[in-house]
C-alpha cells in the first residue's frame, strides 16, 4: 500500500456514533428518489427493479472493496489516498480533483432545487436570494464544527428515513386494500400495461445507466467515519448493511410505486414519482408534505456536499496535491479553508446559473456525468492492486472482498462496459465525452504536478544529505 497517511488523525474525532449511522444511511437517499426516479420508471416500466436490483449488489460489492481498504486505513482522502497508495500518486491527485469537483457543482444543483421550493411558498424574494441564503447558512454550520454537520445531516436523515418508511406503510395498507382514501388494491400495474417489461429486456440495461447515479454518496461513510471515535466499526457495521438499505429504501418503494399506479402515466413525471402515488391515494397535502421532504433531501445533499468536498480537498493537500493553505485548521479541528474553498466554488456555480440561464452552469454540470462510474471503476482498481499487495506481504485482513480476485475482477468488467455502453449511447455520448475530457485533462495536470513534486523531494533530500 506505500506509506499509510494519518492526516485523519488531525481532524476533529468528533462524530458521535448515532451521528455516523444516520449520515452513511441519509447518503443513499437524495431527492432523486422521491422524484427522479420517475424518468428511470419512465425508460423500463416495472422491469426497472430489476435495474435497480442489479444496480444495488454493484454499489454494495464496491462499497464492500472500499470497507476493505477503509478498515484498514480509515482517511478522510478515502478512496482518492486508497488510489494514491496502490495505484499511483498521479490516480489519487486525478480522481480526488474530479471527486471535488463533482460535488462542488452538486451542491449549487442542490440549492437551486430548494431555492424553487421555498419560491414557490414564498414568492416575496428572488429565487437566488434563498439559495444563496440556504448555502452561506450550511457553510456556516460546516465551519463552527463537525459536530453541527453531524447533527444536522442526523435530523436530515431521520426525515427522509421517516417519509419513506411513511411511504412504504401507506402503499402496502394500499396494495393489501386496507387504503380508506381510494379504491386501490393489488399489483395489476406490475404486468398490466404492457407487461412487466414492456420495453424490452434491453430497457433493464439503459434503467442502470440512469438508476446507478441515484446510489452515488453510500461512499460517504469512508469519509465521515474516519472523524469518529472508532472508524473501523462505523465503518464494518455501515458496509454491512447497506444492502438491507438498498433493498428497503430503492426496491420496496419502487416496488410499490410500479405496483399502485400506471408506470407510463404523464403525472409520474410531471409530479415526481411519491407524489402522484400519494396524489391518486388521494393523501391530503400532498405536494406540501413532498416538497418539505424534498427540501430536506437537497439540504441534506449540500450539507454532505460541503462536508465530503471540503474533506477531499483537505486530503489532497496534506498530499500534497493542493495548496497547504487547505489544511489549516480552526480549533475545533475543521478545515477551514477547504469549507470555503468548497463553498466559494458552489457560489461561483450558483451564479453562473441564475446570470447565465441555461448556459454556462449546464455546461459544467453535464462534465461530472460520468465520474461515478470513474469512482467507482478506481475503487475496485485500488482493492485489486492493495490486496495483492497485502497478501505478498502476508497480511490477514479481517474485513475483506469476497471471491477475490474473481468477484473484483467481475465489478471491474461491468463497470467498464457500462462506460464504454456510454460512450456509444446517443443519449450520454456528450456527457461521457465532456467527463473523459475532464478527466484526461486532470490526468496530465497530475503527471506534470506529480513529477514536478517528485523532483522537488528528491532535491530536497540530496541536499539534506550533503
Amino acid at each position: 500500500m506505500g506509506n499509510i497517511s494519518h492526516e485523519s488523525s488531525k481532524l476533529s474525532a468528533s462524530l458521535s456514533n448515532r451521528q455516523v449511522t444516520m449520515i452513511t444511511i441519509g447518503g443513499m437517499i437524495g431527492a432523486g428518489l422521491f422524484i427522479g426516479s420517475a424518468s428511470a420508471i419512465q425508460v423500463a416500466g416495472p422491469a426497472i427493479l430489476i435495474s435497480y436490483a442489479l444496480t444495488g449488489i454493484l454499489v454494495f460489492l464496491v462499497m464492500r472493496m472500499l470497507g476493505e481498504m477503509a478498515v484498514l486505513q480509515p482517511d478522510s482522502g478515502s478512496f482518492s489516498t486508497y488510489a494514491a497508495n496502490a495505484i499511483g500518486p498521479w490516480a489519487g491527485f486525478s480522481i480526488g480533483w474530479l471527486y471535488w469537483w463533482f460535488w462542488v457543482l452538486i451542491i449549487p444543483v442542490e440549492a437551486i432545487a430548494g431555492a424553487n421550493i421555498l419560491h414557490h411558498y414564498l414568492p416575496s424574494l428572488p429565487s437566488w436570494a434563498y439559495a444563496v441564503g440556504i448555502m452561506f447558512f450550511l457553510t456556516m454550520s460546516n465551519l463552527l464544527n463537525v459536530k453541527n454537520f453531524g447533527e444536522f445531516e442526523y435530523w436530515f436523515a431521520m426525515i427522509k428515513v421517516v417519509a419513506i418508511i411513511a411511504f412504504i406503510l401507506i402503499g402496502l395498507a394500499a396494495v393489501f386494500g386496507f387504503w380508506p382514501l381510494a379504491e386501490v388494491s393489488g399489483v395489476s400495474h406490475l404486468y398490466t400495461h404492457g407487461g412487466f417489461m414492456p420495453n424490452g429486456f434491453g430497457a433493464v440495461f439503459s434503467g442502470i445507466l440512469v438508476t446507478i447515479f441515484s446510489f452515488f454518496g453510500s461512499e460517504v461513510v469512508s469519509i465521515a467515519a474516519a472523524e469518529s471515535k472508532n472508524p473501523q466499526e462505523q465503518i464494518r457495521k455501515a458496509t454491512n448493511l447497506v444492502i438491507y438499505r438498498i433493498a428497503l429504501f430503492y426496491l420496496v418503494s419502487i416496488f410499490l410505486v410500479v405496483a399502485l399506479v400506471d408506470w407510463s402515466a404523464p403525472g409520474l413525471t410531471e409530479m415526481g414519482t411519491f407524489q402522484y402515488v400519494l396524489h391518486i391515494l388521494n393523501v391530503p397535502g400532498t405536494r406540501l408534505i413532498i416538497d418539505f421532504v424534498v427540501f430536506i433531501a437537497v439540504c441534506s445533499c449540500m450539507n454532505t456536499g460541503i462536508y465530503i468536498a471540503s474533506r477531499m480537498l483537505f486530503s489532497l493537500g496534506v498530499r500534497k496535491d493542493a495548496p497547504r493553505l487547505v489544511m489549516k485548521l480552526t480549533p475545533s479541528g475543521v478545515p477551514k479553508i477547504a469549507v470555503l474553498a468548497s463553498s466559494a466554488a458552489g457560489f461561483a456555480g450558483c451564479y453562473a446559473n441564475y446570470a447565465f440561464p441555461g448556459q454556462v452552469f449546464g455546461f459544467l454540470l453535464s462534465s461530472t456525468g460520468a465520474i461515478a462510474l470513474m469512482v467507482y471503476l478506481v475503487i475496485a482498481i485500488s482493492q485489486l492492486r492493495m490486496r495483492y499487495n497485502m497478501q505478498r506481504r502476508g497480511v490477514v485482513l479481517d474485513f475483506k472482498m469476497w471471491l477475490f480476485p474473481w468477484l473484483t475482477w467481475a465489478v471491474i468488467v461491468v463497470i467498464a462496459s457500462v462506460l464504454g455502453y456510454m460512450f456509444f449511447s446517443p443519449e450520454y455520448r456528450y456527457e461521457t465525452y465532456f467527463s473523459a475530457s475532464i478527466t484526461l485533462l486532470v490526468v496530465i495536470i497530475s503527471k506534470f504536478v506529480t513529477r514536478k513534486r517528485n523532483t522537488a523531494d528528491l532535491y530536497l533530500k540530496d541536499k539534506t544529505v550533503n
